[in-house]
């Protein structure tokens, strides 16, 4: 498992390399925003003002992070108390991503490509297509711009399988196909959101599958043995970062909710992040 995830990443990271770097700016047109730091549609979600993002809420309380059934680095099992905070409804866009760079404050994409568009990053009909070649420093300074912050690991497990234990965000249920872009079924990303019938508890959607996510921690194999039970922030060092969720050509193991991730702060193509905002925000 762990050799076919190296081979997976190694993968991307050889076409990453053979990718030309962009140093275009997009020309995708701005997406409309409104007028405040975040418009309340209910007492569950948010409308970012900075790129139109839905935040979903997620309440406080303990939920089990980790599984007996996936990797040693995912024991033990424990109990874990999270303050209230919201998560990104969806992966960020290649269209949300260029209200960042147009005016000079993010960083492009290392590539305008993904495996199979030769134009995705800037090309209008890629524009709700979740954006790659990201790395982690882009995606903490995006989501810094947008008023938020990368997902603490343990955030993004709880809004990906809520607090029953989830093996997948929609339940137990062996994925398929209409539940998620995984497995090589497409071949490369997604429109943002096409699979709601495997959206999380909190209505979170793209949590498996499409592209891998960026989150906030250092990865450390056996930080679960020691890791705080309380808004644990993850390790204080490290040399490569989490990322969680798995992405397009990966099968049903390393797209569970469980699965830990690790790669260095480079861009890639199988690599997209999205964005949490703590609920006093």
């Amino acid at each position: 498992m762990r050799k076919f995830l190296s081979l997976a990443l190694s993968l991307f990271t050889f076409l990453s390399a053979c990718a030309v770097p962009a140093t275009v700016v997009s020309t995708i047109a701005p997406t409309e925003v409104s007028a405040t730091s975040t418009s309340n549609i209910d007492d569950s979600v948010n409308v970012s003002e900075k790129d139109g993002m839905k935040l979903l809420h997620v309440p406080a309380g303990k939920f089990t992070m980790g599984s007996e059934n996936g990797d040693d680095n995912e024991r033990p099992i424990h109990e874990v108390f999270l303050d209230p905070f919201w998560i990104d409804q969806t992966e960020v866009t290649n269209g949300m991503y260029a209200l960042c760079v147009n005016p000079g404050k993010c960083k492009p994409p290392g590539s305008n490509e993904s495996l199979t568009r030769h134009g995705y990053y800037d090309d209008v009909q890629y524009k709700e297509y979740p954006v790659i070649f990201v790395d982690w420093n882009r995606a903490k300074t995006y989501c810094e711009w947008a008023g938020r912050r990368l997902p603490t690991e343990a955030e993004w497990e709880k809004a990906a399988r809520g607090t029953d234990a989830f093996v997948y965000p929609w339940g137990n249920t062996m994925p398929n196909k209409d539940l998620l872009n995984y497995n090589d079924f497409i071949g490369d990303t997604t429109k943002v959101g096409m699979y709601p019938n495997g959206a999380s508890p909190y209505g979170a959607l793209d949590m498996a599958g499409n592209v891998w996510e960026w989150v906030n921690d250092w990865f450390a194999p056996d930080y679960y043995k020691n890791s705080p039970a309380t808004n644990p922030p993850g390790p204080s060092t490290g040399r490569t970062h989490v990322l969680r969720g798995g992405s397009w050509n990966l099968n049903e193991d390393l797209v569970r909710s469980t699965f830990r991730g690790t790669h260095p702060s480079e861009p890639n193509l199988g690599i997209g992040f999205r964005c949490a905002m703590n609920a006093s925000q």
